[in-house]
């Protein structure tokens, strides 16, 4: 049995992926810092599913307390498979107007926790050459967001984390990941009114765009639909994804004897043929 160990484990996204590990069979440690009527009821939730569980306070930002939080989550199932760094709070309000003591204390639950948590996991994942880490950051952390200037640094932060980790702990077996969140109806986001929310809903839904290049290729590469068919299954679902490509010029058409007939036979439609890169300058 695999053991996943969940910090700010028992609302909103902690509490849903607490569960959905459960029902895959995995023990599951969620810690929490204040709210025991969660607590409370995560541990009845969990206790239906049958598998080992624990359900701990500890403050993330304090060193030892976490230690002691990991080492009793290894104790579930003699390991710790899964990390998922949830835990964070937030912070509205003009950048000017936020007081010294509440950034620090951003950062220190939302980048200094994931740091402690993930530095007490990392020793055995690395010695058994396996295991995950998940950083839940937000689209924040990749667009920023106004009057959450702290929160949107300190999930930035989280995903610098994540990139640097992923290359230092990967040869290990270990992967690390982030997801980011759009818009979550959490307790986190209970001050948003409902235009404030359906107002971020619709800047989190536009879509980003990835560009792929096909660098000094005139016309449509040979292998385009193979490359077009593994980079959409791979790319996430809210990205949009464009093609780029020179297309040939009559004149270079005619130099290389490249007919209708040529197109049709190789099953180009003038929709991909004409797909290409801004006109050359």
């Amino acid at each position: 049995m695999k053991t996943v160990v969940i910090t700010g484990g028992v609302r909103g996204i902690g509490r849903a992926a607490a569960l959905m590990f459960a029902e895959r069979g995995y023990a599951v440690a969620a810690c929490y810092e204040k709210n025991g009527a969660a607590a409370d009821a995560l541990s009845a939730a969990l206790r239906e599913t049958g598998v080992p569980f624990l359900v701990s306070r500890a403050d993330v930002s304090d060193a030892s307390a976490v230690g002691a939080f990991v080492a009793a989550a290894s104790r579930l199932t003699g390991k710790v498979d899964v990390l998922v760094n949830n835990a964070g709070i937030s912070s509205f309000g003009l950048f000017q107007e936020l007081k010294e003591d509440a950034f620090d204390r951003l950062f220190a639950v939302n980048c200094k926790g994931a740091y402690l948590a993930a530095r007490e996991v990392l020793p055995g994942m690395i010695s058994r050459r396996e295991g995950s880490i998940v950083n839940v950051s937000s689209v924040w952390g990749i667009t920023g967001a106004s009057c959450e200037a702290a929160y949107s640094a300190s999930k930035a932060w989280l995903i610098g984390l994540t990139r640097a980790l992923a290359k230092e702990a990967g040869p290990s077996g270990v992967r690390v990941n982030c997801a980011c969140p759009g818009v979550i109806d959490t307790d986190m986001n209970a001050h948003l009114g409902a235009a404030d929310r359906a107002a971020l809903a619709e800047e989190t839904e536009k879509k980003g765009t990835v560009k792929v290049w096909f660098p000094n290729t005139v016309g449509v590469p040979d292998e385009f639909s193979q490359v077009e068919s593994i980079i959409l299954d791979i790319i996430p679902c809210h990205l949009l994804v464009e093609f780029y490509f020179r297309y040939l010029t009559w004149l270079e058409c005619e130099a290389q004897k490249f007919t209708w007939q040529s197109v049709e036979d190789a099953h180009h439609t003038w929709e991909s043929f004409e797909k290409a890169v801004p006109k050359e300058e």
